[in-house]
């Protein structure tokens, strides 16, 4: 490896160390101060994934040495980020609840954008084309009926009245994630966890999801959640019920991600992600005088 995991913790802290210092003296309010170290801490970490694939192409290595050195170097930049956000504005529990989760899926998406085995990142459909095609479709299928033209109309007429009800427009089938392998494209949305404010995003993945069914067994829309199944609330149970969505929790999430990816994520996290001990003493010692210790968990 280019650097020990806590070589890389000690690059990133030397970095953020300079942040904090200039932020120090700046009048500027705790959420600018925090957002600032974010964006700056992975601007730097944007720049060591450079050098990463520099080397890697000069030395031929391949897409498991690759994507071990890049999430090591990625869980140290989120070490640091955490620990010099809360030296700006310390954590409180939604906060840094909300944080963890939010690291995590693009911590996941790795895996997909270096794949061990293979596959192809993929552009999500745009829906005014899967709409247009839908219409083609029908519409061609009414011309094909051996009725009258009066007939025909009348049939186009009712089934064009349900799209004037569809903003095209507030519809998007972008999500997380988007992948082809095998022939078969795999759409795929990250949730940390699902809590009582999650039933707009509940109607909508529904909607999506749908709408992808539609276009045939080509298309496949997989839910990957960080949370065990029975810490989340009925909206997944819904989502899972549902005869759209493929949904993979906790570990089982880990093992689905390693039959497409062809990389163990959950045995990586229990060889090299020691939170706990792997934050500095000022961050612990927060997390548990305010009981959020408790979050460290992937």
């Amino acid at each position: 490896m280019l650097h020990t995991k806590q070589q890389w913790i000690d690059d990133f802290r030397k970095y953020a160390d300079g942040i904090f210092a200039t932020l120090a003296k700046a009048k500027k309010s705790k959420n600018d101060k925090a957002s600032e170290i974010n964006k700056q801490i992975k601007s730097y970490r944007d720049e060591k994934l450079s050098f990463i694939m520099l080397r890697a192409r000069s030395e031929k290595w391949d897409n498991e040495r690759i994507l071990n050195e890049i999430m090591c170097m990625t869980y140290a930049s989120y070490i640091v980020m955490l620990e010099y956000r809360n030296k700006v504005w310390p954590y409180e529990y939604m906060a840094f609840a909300r944080r963890i989760g939010e690291l995590w899926e693009p911590f996941c998406r790795l895996a997909f954008e270096y794949p061990v085995k293979k596959l192809s990142i993929i552009e999500p459909p745009n829906f005014e084309n899967v709409q247009r095609n839908i219409k083609k479709s029908a519409t061609e299928y009414i011309d094909s009926l051996q009725v009258s033209k009066d007939i025909k109309d009348e049939l186009k007429r009712h089934y064009s009245i349900p799209w004037t009800m569809v903003d095209s427009g507030g519809i998007k089938l972008a999500l997380d994630l988007h992948f082809e392998q095998d022939g078969i494209h795999y759409n795929c949305d990250f949730k940390s966890g699902f809590s009582s404010n999650e039933k707009g995003n509940t109607n909508r993945l529904l909607l999506v999801a749908s709408i992808y069914n539609s276009l045939g067994k080509i298309e496949k829309t997989l839910l990957f959640v960080r949370q065990n199944e029975d810490e989340n609330n009925h909206y997944l149970q819904t989502l899972k019920n549902s005869p759209y969505w493929d949904v993979y929790c906790a570990n089982d999430c880990y093992a689905a991600i390693k039959s497409f990816t062809g990389f163990d994520i959950r045995a990586w996290l229990d060889t090299n992600a020691d939170w706990k001990n792997d934050i500095s003493d000022e961050l612990r010692q927060h997390l548990q005088a305010n009981d959020l210790i408790k979050y460290l968990t992937w």
